[in-house]
This record gives C-alpha cells, structure tokens and sequence, in this order.
C-alpha cells in the first residue's frame, strides 16, 4: 500500500487497511480523493462505502484526534488514565508505562518524570512492589500530565524546524517546534536516559550529546528537512 501511495505522499498516507487522505482546504481536497480512488481502483483494491468518511475536521487515528492543525490524545484514552488505579505489582506498572509510554511525545522529560517507576521493574526483588512516595509522585505526575488536555500542532513541512535540547546529570531531553504567527509551539517533545558511561561525560559532551541524539531520532520523520537548533535555549550558530 505504502508503494501504491508513494506518487500521492504528501496528501495521503496508509496503515494497514485504513487510509487516510488529508489536505489544508476543501477546494482542493475532493480532487485528491478521486485520484486516490482512481489509484486503488487500477490496482483491483476496492473501497468499501459503508466505512469511508469524507470531509471531517478531526479524524480519530490511532489513539489521536489529528485535525485542525493540532495533535491530542483521545478523550476516552485520557479518561482511563485518569482513573488508573494504582500499581501492585511489576506487571502492572509495566501496562502503566506502555501506555502512558504511547503519548510520551506529549510530556516533556518523560524519561526522567516516569525514572521511579521504571526503577522499580528493574529492580530484584519480588512481584508484589513495597510502594514508595517517590513511586506515588512519579506516578501521579504522569498521569495528571496526560490528563490536561495537551495539545501539539502537526508539523508544516514547509516551514523550517526549531529542535531545542538540553542535558542533565541523569537524561536528555529535546523539544520539536514551530513558529505559528509570532509564537513557538511543540510538535512533539523526546527524551531518554543518559547510559553509565555517558553519565561520566562533561557537561559539553552531554550537550553535544543531546543534540547527536536529538537529529539521529528525528533523522527519518523528518528527513533532509531544515533545523534551527538551540541548547539551554541558546541558539547554535
């Protein structure tokens, strides 16, 4: 499908069995329809009527609610997380994680806010988890910060990319914007853990580091695309 697609990439994109066909104005939409029908149609596919849609201003896909220039979480995976109940055992903090894992692109520093948690399944010792106050922040951090309603905006790729990164003693964390009018907003934030060696380095090895790790992440979702890069906000000449 992806190959059948590749002529008509920048308006429409497959997983799966489900396609979906985007564009910034309904003037020009129904003719990248029609040619996306007309596509399917010469290679024998065919379109089933009862499970197409047209003409939506938000489209939910996979766990997002994409439209409007915006990026959320659904409402009904945030409702969940709200009422998440809290962890006994390694098993559960784990489908904690995997799911709360699945919008980390939503919460800045994940790595280091959801650390006590991933501690503890690391840790040897029994299923059973003795819980802790710093296990409770962690997750109650978590979990209210998926609950607020973040919002991030789709990328224009037309427009040129700000890639801020920072280094701590423990984590790297980077930030994906652009300007819309005269304000900065996120597109997704990244981050992980820094490895025992890579914790030895200098403080301008972990910076440099942090911005070798933030392009190489981003190097195919955003490939041979312009940056502005910034360190503690400080751009990068």
């Amino acid at each position: 499908m992806d190959k059948l697609l590749r002529p008509h990439a920048k308006y429409a994109a497959a997983y799966l069995d489900d396609i979906v066909i985007h564009s910034p104005d309904w003037e020009t939409h129904l003719g990248k329809v029609e040619v996306v029908l007309d596509a399917l149609r010469k290679a024998s596919f065919t379109a089933n009527p009862l499970k197409c849609v047209i003409e939506l201003a938000e489209a939910r896909y996979l766990g997002y609610v994409v439209g409007r220039g915006l990026v959320k979480p659904q409402r009904n995976k945030m409702e969940a997380m709200q009422g998440w109940p809290r962890p006994v055992c390694k098993k559960q903090v784990r489908a904690f994680l995997g799911i709360v894992g699945y919008y980390q692109r939503f919460i800045p520093h994940f790595t280091k806010r959801a650390g006590p948690l991933t501690d503890l399944i690391k840790a040897r010792g029994p299923e059973i988890l003795k819980w802790t106050d710093t296990a409770e922040g962690a997750f109650t951090d978590l979990r209210t910060a998926l609950c607020c309603h973040p919002v991030l905006i789709a990328p224009d790729f037309e427009k040129e990319f700000i890639l801020q990164t920072d280094a701590s003693e423990v984590g790297l964390g980077a930030i994906l914007s652009q300007m819309v009018g005269e304000e900065e907003h996120p597109i997704l934030y990244l981050s992980r853990k820094l490895l025992p060696r890579e914790q030895k380095y200098t403080v301008v090895e972990k910076e440099c580091l942090a911005v070798k790790w933030a392009m190489e992440t981003l190097r195919y979702y955003l490939p041979g695309r312009r940056f502005t890069l910034m360190t503690d906000h400080t751009p990068l000449q």
